[in-house]
């Protein structure tokens, strides 16, 4: 549990040394504990961060470390660069494992991103400038709606079922890809391994037996859902990464450029899993979502 708690706070202070010198915070209104869901009798919740001044686009950014989420790692400082530019933030909160496992928090996401598309006249967005974000665990599931965001279902009796779960870009820090080829071809980490072992109540019962592990293994990854239709995916990723090796964004950048979809790999040489400067990254992934959500030139 340490391990959990330490890596959510890393992902989601994203260094408290830099944000220490970012800008004043643009004007903006926030909007705490928007429930999007129940599970179980528990209220799933959002925040909500409203600039000034709106460009009609929205940013979802998942509050995940380990697969753990917090309401309390839930900062406004680390989302300055999309309020800047005129982003609506959602800031979603999970249910977090071990009570569920991995599967069960991707049904969460479907149902955030959902929840805001049916509701998105009460924030004035677009529903066709949809933006995802996160790191590591965060960034997992980010990845997993910019391969497998879909259509709701037109028979659900719940209206916000309805409605589609699809991004149109994603951009994201040091992400899980293939958890069944996690350094190399066949280095198994689900449920088992140095790092399968350390976030097993992630993975469940299912990764006791060889068959189960293969089975969800192949199930929540993300680089066997890459599609030429995929959402346009930004990754940045530390060289000296030693949780979630490099070789997790490589080989997605390997199968994105096979399938033609529309990818980028930016790597940070000698970086571990999380570094002091973050803040200037979150700028290029609001680069990245003026690029491929509102059309608009790279920033030199």
């Amino acid at each position: 549990m340490k391990h959990l708690i330490s890596i959510l706070a890393l992902v989601c202070s994203l260094a408290a040394s830099g944000w220490a010198q970012s800008p004043t915070l643009v004007g903006y209104k926030r909007t705490e504990d928007v429930i999007y869901s129940r599970k179980f009798g528990t209220a799933l919740t959002l925040d909500v961060f409203e600039p000034e001044k709106k460009n009609g686009a929205a940013v979802f950014f998942m509050v995940s470390g380990g697969f753990v989420s917090s309401h309390d790692a839930v900062s406004p400082k680390m989302y300055h660069a999309f309020l800047e530019r005129g982003y609506t933030v959602f800031a979603v909160v999970h249910a977090c494992q071990p009570k569920f496992q991995i599967p069960e928090i991707q049904q969460d996401i479907h149902r955030a991103i959902r929840y805001v598309r049916h509701n998105a006249s009460r924030w004035g967005i677009d529903t066709n400038k949809f933006g995802i974000s996160g790191a590591s665990a965060g960034g997992h599931l980010s990845l997993t709606m910019g391969t497998q965001g879909r259509p709701g279902s037109p028979a659900a009796k719940d209206p916000v079922d309805r409605a589609s779960s699809a991004v149109q870009a994603v951009s994201c820090f040091f992400p899980p890809t293939d958890f069944l080829n996690w350094s190399e071809p066949g280095d198994n980490q689900v449920g088992i391994g140095k790092v399968g072992t350390q976030f097993k109540g992630a993975f469940g019962p299912r990764s006791e037996t060889p068959e189960g592990r293969d089975e969800l293994g192949k199930e929540i990854s993300p680089l066997n859902f890459v599609t030429a239709a995929s959402a346009p995916a930004l990754i940045i990723h530390g060289d000296g990464d030693k949780l979630v090796p490099i070789y997790q964004a490589q080989i997605f950048e390997k199968k994105c450029k096979e399938l033609g979809a529309v990818f980028r790999l930016v790597t940070k040489p000698g970086a571990d899993h999380g570094w002091k400067d973050m803040d200037k990254d979150m700028v290029r992934f609001a680069g990245w979502f003026d690029e491929h959500l509102l059309g608009l030139k790279p920033r030199p």
